[in-house]
């Protein structure tokens, strides 16, 4: 059975969705990043998440041709700036990135991260987006337990729809304090670098004798285990990046894995959860 999140209000969305950070680098990549999300959605991978901040603007515009004539089959996130959070920044900026995107609303929108404009302004631009129909709901991004108390505490702060966070078995710090926090008051959590980023510390995920065997017995890849594990946690949603058609097949097929009590019993000895308050990873 297809793993599903379900955010406030909203009817169930596929737990894995496509993420997009570093699309727009390469104009020769575009027609493939353009393919891939294009794919993704034809698999069912409604939620697309991207940012003002990846390549300056051009990720959401590679996401923008990807959407041209098929907007209503996305559940579309883009994320602001810290310095654009402002009353009357936030709401320029949420213009461009709709201009760039080719759409007039956006289903999500993120404070980046936590900057020096104060909580009760950002909320205060949030809203007025929401009224203007510019943006349906909008969250945070890299918020760790304490600020999210913080933000539970001003006026309108609970109307935050979830916290875009990074978590893969490598970073398991969220399940001491903030994952249950969220999962208690029914807020979802969205996972970037499900995969960890790429690099030594992914690789060495992949490399993993125990990883590999699972996979290996379940006739699937690294990557999937590594996927399934993290959305095998209740309200948990995964925005692994949609690099290439084969890719985004892959993810899709991993929101049917299910991983046994005994492999994540092998998982947790191989990579055991904290057991004491960590700071938020950040990449």
């Amino acid at each position: 059975m297809m793993k599903t999140i379900q955010f406030h209000g909203e009817s169930a969305l596929p737990a894995i969705g496509q993420g997009t950070w570093y699309m727009g680098e390469n104009a020769a990549l575009r027609s493939q990043e353009v393919g891939a999300l294009q794919a993704g959605l034809d698999l069912g991978l409604k939620v697309i998440d991207t940012a003002e901040m990846y390549a300056e603007g051009a990720a959401e515009e590679v996401v923008g041709e990807a959407l041209r004539g098929r907007r209503d089959q996305a559940w579309l996130v883009s994320k602001v700036y810290p310095w654009n959070a402002g009353e009357v920044d936030a709401i320029e900026a949420c213009e461009r990135s709709l201009r760039r995107l080719q759409t007039d609303y956006l289903d999500l929108y993120l404070l980046h991260w936590r900057g020096n404009v104060p909580l009760e302004e950002t909320i205060r631009a949030m809203e007025s987006l929401q009224q203007q129909g510019k943006i349906r709901y909008w969250g945070v991004s890299n918020f760790d337990h304490d600020d999210m108390l913080e933000l539970w505490q001003e006026p309108g702060g609970k109307s935050c729809l979830t916290n875009q966070v990074l978590y893969h078995l490598a970073s398991r710090g969220i399940e001491y304090d903030l994952l249950p926090q969220c999962q208690q008051r029914e807020m979802p959590i969205m996972a970037y670098c499900p995969l960890a980023q790429a690099g030594r510390l992914r690789q060495a995920l992949i490399d993993d004798a125990h990883l590999q065997q699972i996979a290996q017995q379940k006739g699937i890849s690294v990557a999937q285990v590594l996927l399934a594990w993290v959305i095998r946690q209740q309200g948990v949603l995964a925005i692994p990046k949609a690099s290439s058609v084969a890719h985004v097949q892959q993810n899709a097929a991993a929101l049917s894995i299910n991983l046994t009590n005994e492999e994540l019993s092998i998982i947790d000895r191989a990579f055991p959860a904290p057991q004491s308050k960590t700071a938020l990873d950040v990449v």
